[in-house]
């Protein structure tokens, strides 16, 4: 089966084409798949399951075998490697049910309109002995945003015991988030089904929601993360777009 392997700040996934497998893939694949030790080591796989002229369908699954429905660097890695593979610049990536145009800029930057992202009001959850306020953010994934300084280790605490939470039936993603200026923030993530990462596309966009419905920025916003950078931009009708880099890493074939 071939691949493709792909990075966006250092968020790694491996691409497929179903017709290349003959079959949907599993969890028990994708697990073996991103093994560094017994396969080929990523953050997750994304399944392509149609491919038109400038159009892609994806599933998104998560290391553990669990299926996201959005991932803003995954998408954003599937709409480069489909405007490199057809020569165009603008394609559409649909996962979810939800369709992301995007458009391949200069120096592999790829800029992916996510739409409407609805914002909750800071609330208090409990977590083991402490009372953690948040912001609830759907990316069409589930996002906890918690203003505090970006610390791993208070990250690797607070992570895996919200993305479990009771106020979170599908699980959520958790990001700690500093406010560094008006356009500025950084922030580390606990991902769903796959832990502490080095960037998300989904929580760049889900902490930028949050700073801009909350007062703290204002649009465009730059998040800063361990990976890098990607930026977040508003517009006047509440849709947002992100803008960030992917690369190809590597290519070739693989047995299943």
């Amino acid at each position: 089966m071939r691949f493709w392997k792909w990075h966006a700040l250092g968020n790694s996934y491996l691409l497929i084409e179903r017709n290349e497998l003959g079959r949907p893939l599993d969890a028990e694949i994708v697990g073996r798949l991103c093994d560094v030790r017994y396969g080929i080591g990523s953050d997750g796989v994304l399944e392509v399951i149609a491919a038109g002229r400038s159009e892609a369908e994806i599933v998104i699954w998560n290391p553990d075998g669990s299926v996201a429905e959005f991932s803003g660097n995954g998408s954003r890695i599937a709409a480069a490697w489909l405007a490199r593979r057809d020569g165009v610049e603008r394609v559409t990536v649909s996962t979810g049910g939800r369709r992301y145009p995007a458009t391949a800029r200069s120096e592999g930057m790829i800029a992916m309109a996510v739409g409407d992202v609805e914002v909750g009001e800071i609330e208090t959850v409990q977590v083991g002995d402490e009372r953690i306020e948040l912001t609830a953010v759907s990316v069409g994934n589930p996002h906890a945003v918690i203003r505090a300084e970006p610390d791993r280790e208070t990250l690797r605490r607070l992570g895996p015991q919200l993305e479990v939470s009771a106020r979170f039936p599908e699980r959520t993603n958790v990001q700690l988030v500093r406010v560094d200026g008006p356009h500025e923030l950084t922030a580390v993530v606990w991902e769903r089904g796959a832990g502490e990462t080095r960037a998300s596309g989904s929580s760049a966009v889900a902490v930028a929601s949050a700073a801009v419905a909350n007062g703290w920025c204002e649009s465009p916003v730059t998040v800063r993360m361990p990976g890098g950078e990607l930026r977040v931009e508003l517009d006047e009708e509440n849709r947002l777009t992100l803008v960030g880099p992917a690369e190809e890493i590597c290519s070739g074939e693989v047995l299943v």
